[in-house]
């Protein structure tokens, strides 16, 4: 990775963040804006969740407390000490952000819920990641990332698509709550620059993936009474997955008349090309079916290379399956530093995710990677007593 870069001021250059938050969806969200160039102050105690388990060098260490915390200074206190809890607010008192996903009753225990925090602090932007809504009878209720896969409808697509209630094997609602955190603070920011004054944001993590499944699934159900069944006709599909090819897997994906004209014809199978249902106007929903199987008993008849020359050639939407353990020799990942191999101060050769947006102004940046449990606690505390 480029470090050259590690000094540039991101957009969200002379923004404060703490990230008062544990496991990944807070974190996430804090590393992001941290990425874009805010100073981003880590509270955490020994039990954060992506500490534990496997490590190579450090304890804490872990492949996940690596990929959610760089960009931050970790300050370790303990919140039920008076001591503790009293640095904890004289650093929040300084932040124009605050990033939580502690459970409403022990933020009002601590003395940390919006109420006590917004007297002390007006201007702050307060996110609070939650599994459900506060105003909402599952309010108290335990959630984990499969939890609202289920509650979201995620796992009912599943089963209705491949016939089986399997959960999304990534921990999707927690990073598209991050996401969701991000541009809502974002979005209060701007509001405070022009109102004077912060605010505070629930994220709830159902209500979020529900939100982001409807957008296609709702379907017939986006009228009332609904002119259809929910469910996006092509996703739903038991055929909607990746084929092999005569050397892999790809997902080839032929999406008008046109294009699926031309990959029979690449196939060699001209008769297919002539088939009524691929000469119309558009492709219809009771098609779908047969032509995807189709498309995967065609497959095999060209290797993955040929396959992209072919589906380059006619603009038809096609991609080699990317295997994660070979993610590092793939060219598209190497050329964009996508995962490039860094230095760690304390675990040596580590892959460094790549930052996925660019501007052309204000370039994100890696400028620390992952610290240790604590790292900076006395630079940010010497820092706090300078203010003083």
């Amino acid at each position: 990775m480029d470090m050259t870069a590690k000094n540039a001021a991101g957009p969200l250059d002379g923004v404060r963040v703490i990230d008062l938050s544990t496991v990944v969806m807070g974190p996430y969200a804090a590393q992001i804006l941290g990425d874009l160039g805010a100073d981003v102050i880590k509270i955490e105690s020994p039990a954060d969740g992506v500490r534990v388990g496997p490590y190579r060098t450090t304890p804490g260490m872990t492949p996940l407390a690596l990929n959610v915390n760089r960009n931050k200074r970790s300050v370790t206190l303990d919140l039920k000490q008076d001591d503790g809890r009293e640095r904890a607010l004289e650093l929040i008192d300084t932040a124009d952000v605050l990033i939580t996903n502690m459970r409403p009753g022990a933020l009002a225990r601590l003395g940390l819920d919006h109420e006590q925090i917004a007297a002390r602090n007006p201007r702050l932007v307060y996110a609070h990641g939650q599994g459900f809504r506060s105003d909402s009878d599952r309010a108290g209720n335990a959630a984990y990332d499969e939890t609202v896969q289920a509650a979201s409808g995620l796992v009912d697509m599943a089963n209705r698509a491949i016939g089986s209630p399997a959960y999304l094997p990534t921990i999707i609602a927690d990073k598209v709550s991050a996401l969701t955190i991000v541009y809502s603070v974002l979005a209060a920011l701007v509001h405070r620059d022009k109102a004077g004054t912060g605010q505070y944001i629930e994220i709830p993590m159902t209500d979020t993936l529900l939100a982001f499944n409807l957008v296609e699934h709702l379907a017939g159900h986006s009228f009332e009474p609904p002119i259809g069944p929910t469910g996006f006709p092509l996703s739903m599909t038991r055929g909607h997955r990746a084929v092999p090819t005569r050397d892999g897997l790809a997902c080839v994906m032929p999406y008008n008349p046109r294009n699926f004209r031309d990959f029979f014809a690449a196939a060699g199978r001209p008769d297919l090309a002539e088939d009524p249902r691929v000469n119309g106007d558009t492709i219809h929903d009771a098609d779908i079916d047969p032509l995807t199987e189709l498309i995967e008993e065609c497959a095999p008849s060209l290797t993955t290379a040929e396959w992209e020359r072919v589906c380059a050639k006619h603009s038809i939407p096609m991609a080699a399956v990317l295997e994660l353990d070979r993610a590092a020799e793939d060219p598209y990942v190497r050329d964009g530093h996508l995962l490039d191999v860094v230095d760690h101060p304390s675990e040596g050769a580590t892959r460094s995710i790549g930052i996925p947006v660019r501007f052309a102004a204000t370039p994100a940046s890696v400028r620390r990677l992952a610290p240790l449990p604590g790292e900076h606690t006395d630079e940010v505390l010497r820092e706090l007593a300078d203010r003083s």
